[in-house]
């Protein structure tokens, strides 16, 4: 009995340390998302941002799991706003390939403009 109180103990235990990752993971994650969006912004360079779109996603998911679903949470509600607001959905499909492309893994300076600043 002791024996399987024990391990329902456990298990209840692991269960909520891979909640609380998960949670610090999509944390991490979403500031992630919005240290790229500052440099995007920060560096106002044309064509610049497949990139930061890239890098972002690429960065939070990196962090684990709760990473990479906050950035696709992020990046599917951007684009379903900008969408909203009149964005045409050629640059919306360009946006999310970038988004995927970080997030799976790839190089995000596949996407990067030359001459953009080693800063970013």
């Amino acid at each position: 009995m002791k024996l399987l109180t024990g391990l329902i103990f456990c298990s209840l235990l692991l269960g909520a340390h891979g909640l609380l990752s998960f949670l610090r993971e999509a944390g991490q994650g979403a500031w992630d998302m919005w240290r790229a969006y500052s440099d995007m912004k920060e560096a106002n360079y044309i064509n610049a941002d497949k990139y930061f779109h890239a890098r972002g996603n690429y960065d939070a998911a990196r962090r684990g799991p709760g990473g990479a679903w906050a950035a696709k949470v992020i990046s599917d509600a951007r684009e379903n706003i900008q969408r909203l607001t009149g964005h045409g959905a050629e640059d919306s499909s360009a946006d999310q390939a970038a988004n995927q492309w970080g997030r799976s893994g790839r190089d995000p300076n596949h996407f990067r403009p030359a001459g953009l600043p080693n800063k970013y």
